[in-house]
């Protein structure tokens, strides 16, 4: 068995991580680090067997894998850890504040021979997963168009609302890691970037409002939008292409279905009955939407493969932090 140590149990650990890693077969889920009392008794009762630990107890454990679902300040210094302690480390994205870090990591992990990977799980959405299965019918694609919108009018005491810019807040490290993301694995590098960033919510501290328009180096260019105020929400995905488009709209269930207490190993785990369109203007085709899969990411690496190369999550970095400076600056920035 795979004895796993899990950092955090805020939305990332407790509906994300501790349910994948206590569904894959030959993973056991031995630790859990939280120290809110109402989270405690939450990890308690639906992982009896994990002990409820401290930071500093869980890097005394013998484990073969660490999981940082902590706050985004923390994940440097935790995979920092585990990678000095010799053990395989997810990070949760984003993989750090900065893009600098992130390669400074990658180094250390490479230099001392520890595996190092980082949860990007949208990969495995069923919409995404639809679209990298179709996207050859479209032609040469022009554009590319992914939203994460949500309506959330009113700020929540959360670190992610904080302006500190150690937390790394806002939703274009939130949200923005995971359409870069995607991005980049549909369409490959970018070499320029614009974007405009807003603090919509009254009291807003971090940015709430966010669009940013990529150029990949193959000419593909994606709009990416991530806003939680929006009253009316756009397309998931609209991808167009010289002989057709598609166009999604909602969202990946899995979350959703986590939170509700479903896992993977459940009948009918990822089934959508949402739809896609193919096709040219009026004339378009349904589309079946993919299951989706995030169970994926664990099994991969039980089996000894790496789902997610960090070095592409470095790159989304540079490309997070070109969009800071391109609102920041009013210009397109160069990579």
């Amino acid at each position: 068995m795979t004895r796993v140590g899990l950092l955090g149990y805020g939305i990332a650990g407790r509906v994300f991580h501790a349910p994948l890693i206590s569904s894959t077969e030959g993973m056991d889920l031995v630790a859990i680090v939280t120290a809110n009392p109402e989270r405690q008794a939450q990890a308690r009762a639906a992982y009896p067997d994990a002990k409820i630990v401290t930071a500093d107890e869980l890097f005394e454990m013998d484990l073969d894998l660490i999981v940082v679902g902590t706050p985004n300040r923390t994940h440097v210094e935790y995979a920092r850890k585990a990678i000095d302690k010799g053990v395989a480390v997810v990070v949760d994205k984003p993989f750090a504040p900065t893009s600098a870090e992130a390669k400074d990591l990658v180094a250390s992990a490479q230099e001392k021979g520890v595996p190092l990977t980082v949860f990007q799980n949208r990969r495995w959405d069923s919409d995404f997963l639809t679209v990298r299965k179709i996207i050859g019918q479209l032609g040469d694609i022009r554009r590319f168009e992914s939203r994460y919108e949500r309506w959330v009018p009113e700020i929540w005491d959360n670190w992610r609302e904080f302006g500190d810019q150690a937390e790394a807040g806002g939703l274009l490290y939130d949200l923005g890691a995971h359409l870069v993301d995607q991005a980049l694995q549909l369409f490959g590098p970018v070499r320029s970037v614009y974007a405009e960033l807003d603090l919509r919510r009254p009291g807003a501290q971090v940015d709430d409002d966010v669009f940013v328009a990529l150029t990949h180096e193959n000419g593909v260019r994606s709009h990416l939008w991530a806003n939680a105020h929006a009253a009316n929400h756009g397309p998931r995905f609209r991808v167009l292409g010289s002989e057709g488009a598609f166009v999604i709209s909602g969202m990946d269930e899995q979350e959703d279905a986590l939170d509700a207490g479903r896992r993977p190993t459940d009948p009918g785990w990822g089934a959508e009955t949402r739809t896609g369109q193919v096709g040219i203007l009026d004339e378009t085709a349904e589309v079946t939407v993919e299951p989706g899969a995030y169970q994926n990411f664990y099994a991969e690496l039980q089996a000894g493969r790496i789902p997610v190369d960090p070095a592409g999550s470095v790159h989304a970095l540079e490309v997070i932090e070109a969009a800071f400076t391109s609102a920041r600056e009013n210009r397109v920035v160069g990579l």
